[in-house]
C-alpha cells in the first residue's frame, strides 16, 4: 500500500510538471530613441508660443493643447511628429474635426518682446487660421535668462 502511495505521489508531481506551462517575461520594451530638432527632443513636453495675439500650443505625449486670450481651450490628439529633414509636423484635427497643424522648423527664433532666443521656429494652423511664432522644450522655457 505503501508503494503504491508513492508511486501515486511521484505520478502526479511528473504530471504537474509536464503540463506546467512556460510563460515567458517579454522583455522590456526599449525607450523611444529621442526624435531631435534642432537640439531640441521632440518625444518630451514642448510648447510653441507667439505674440499679437499671445497664443500657445503646449505639445505634450498625451496631447496638443491650444490656448489663446479671449478663447477656450482646444485639444487634439498628438499622432506625433512627422520629421523631414529640419522640419517636424504634427497634423491633427479637434474633437469638431477642425484640422490642428503645428510645423516646427530648426532655425533660431525671437519672440520679439523678450531677450529670448528660441532653439525653434513654429507655424500653426488651426481651422483657417495661420500663426507664427516660436518652440522650445519646458526646460528651456522654466530656465533663467
Amino acid at each position: 500500500m505503501r508503494i503504491a502511495l508513492v508511486a501515486a505521489a511521484g505520478l502526479v508531481l511528473a504530471v504537474a510538471a509536464c503540463s506546467e506551462s512556460t510563460v515567458e517575461t517579454p522583455e522590456p520594451a526599449a525607450p523611444a530613441a529621442p526624435v531631435m530638432l534642432g537640439g531640441v527632443n521632440l518625444n518630451g513636453s514642448l510648447r510653441a508660443l507667439g505674440t499679437e495675439p499671445f497664443w500657445g500650443v503646449d505639445i505634450n505625449p498625451d496631447g496638443l493643447v491650444y490656448t489663446a486670450l479671449d478663447s477656450p481651450e482646444i485639444r487634439a490628439a498628438n499622432p506625433g511628429p512627422t520629421v523631414q529633414g529640419t522640419t517636424a509636423v504634427y497634423a491633427s484635427a479637434t474633437e469638431d474635426g477642425t484640422a490642428l497643424v503645428v510645423t516646427l522648423i530648426a532655425t533660431e527664433c525671437s519672440d520679439g518682446m523678450s531677450d529670448r532666443t528660441y532653439p525653434l521656429t513654429a507655424r500653426v494652423e488651426l481651422g483657417g487660421q495661420t500663426l507664427n511664432g516660436c518652440a522650445a522644450d519646458y526646460a528651456f522655457l522654466t530656465r533663467d535668462l
